[in-house]
């Protein structure tokens, strides 16, 4: 049996919200106000993941996966066509374009950079292809100008706050999709949202998260039958505080960034990074070693809190029949992740770093 630390103060926590008094006002505002549902708060959320992911228009949705959902049927993708999707991604990916009836097909991913891997994707683009799900996995951005030229949605879900070329993530394809998970750097609990400069998409996804309803036409006539999506106000109001203060929350994960490459430089592992000139989101700290599975358990004993980067695709029933991926294999076997929140401490650093130093071999 495994040994536990005493108590739950003796965990380093592998995620913890940036959420307090701020986001309590926010929410007793809603409270006071008795509108509960989508209302002032929801707006005043998109206005200002609109201005974060420099794009003319953000719409909130209730969670990462209604919003790539959305996002794949608002470029009109259904049966008969295939959308290129990573073979290392949350399997939600995936999933989004099985559900609205057309082919995800799996690309492999660098396993240095755990994104899609170009020339794979070249390789299988077919008359069929209609679209490029590009994953910015764990908040790295993806190199988007190396895939094939079609229509690209990024699935932005945890690169709030990257950028990539000078540009924020989320404004670098046709749409771009975010989520709002407790383990992302601003959170609403559930939540995600749709970004996009194209005016016809934003109808489109307004439309598909209200049931099918036509927003310009004043929600008088229904076109199509859609879903409900919406997010609540009280969950924006969550929201709310955090993305004022993105660019505090974001040079803290910075610096807590900066501290584990210095703990962790001098050993065998590959440290996360992202490419010369842009930023990365840091949704998770993830570095890559041998014997994975062994120094997960060895920290986990230790109280530090750890998991698996993503899941290998190929590898789970629903995707087992597409072949072989050795990047996607690489980086679901080598990828761990390790605690990352604004509240982490230099003393909890040290302990990471100093409990992977008896565990891993040193260059």
């Amino acid at each position: 049996m495994v040994s536990k630390p005493e108590t739950s103060a003796d965990v380093v926590r592998l995620a913890k919200p940036a959420v307090g008094e701020d986001e309590l006002a926010e929410i007793r505002d809603v409270l006071d106000s008795g509108m509960l549902t989508m209302g002032p708060k929801v707006a005043e959320f998109e206005e200002l993941l609109a201005v974060a992911a420099g794009t003319t228009h953000a719409v909130a949705v209730s969670s990462g996966t209604a919003a790539l959902h959305v996002g794949v049927l608002a470029l009109g993708i259904g049966p008969g066509d295939e959308v290129l999707v990573p073979a290392y991604t949350f399997p939600a990916t995936a999933n989004v374009v099985a559900l609205v009836g057309a082919t995800p097909v799996l690309v492999d991913v660098d396993p240095v950079t755990m994104n899609m891997d170009a020339a794979d994707a070249a390789r299988r683009v077919t008359p069929r292809t209609k679209a490029v799900l590009a994953v910015h996995l764990f908040g790295r951005p993806a190199r988007l100008e190396e895939l094939p030229e079609l229509p690209v949605l990024e699935d932005a879900a945890g690169a709030l706050g990257a950028s990539h070329g000078g540009r924020a993530c989320g404004s670098l394809g046709e749409l771009g999709c975010f989520s709002f998970h407790p383990r992302k750097i601003v959170t609403t609990g559930e939540g995600g949202a749709v970004t996009t400069s194209d005016d016809v998409i934003a109808e489109r996804v307004r439309s598909l998260r209200h049931h099918g309803w036509s927003p310009s036409d004043e929600y008088a006539d229904m076109p199509r039958p859609a879903f409900n999506y919406r997010l609540s106000d009280v969950l924006a109001a969550l929201g709310i505080p955090q993305l004022r203060r993105l660019d505090e929350l974001h040079a803290a994960y910075d610096r807590i960034a900066a501290g584990y490459a210095e703990r962790l430089s001098h050993l065998d592992v590959v440290l996360p990074e992202a490419d010369p000139g842009d930023r990365h989101g840091w949704q998770a700290y993830v570095i890559q070693l041998d014997e994975r599975d062994a120094v997960m358990e060895a920290l986990r004993t230790q109280g530090i809190q750890c998991q698996i980067g993503t899941y290998a695709l190929h590898r789970l029933g629903a995707y087992r029949s597409q072949g072989s991926f050795p990047g996607a294999d690489a980086a679901f076997d080598r990828a761990l992740a390790l605690p990352l929140h604004a509240g982490l401490t230099d003393a909890e650093l040290d302990r990471v770093g100093e409990a992977l130093d008896k565990l891993v071999s040193h260059h």
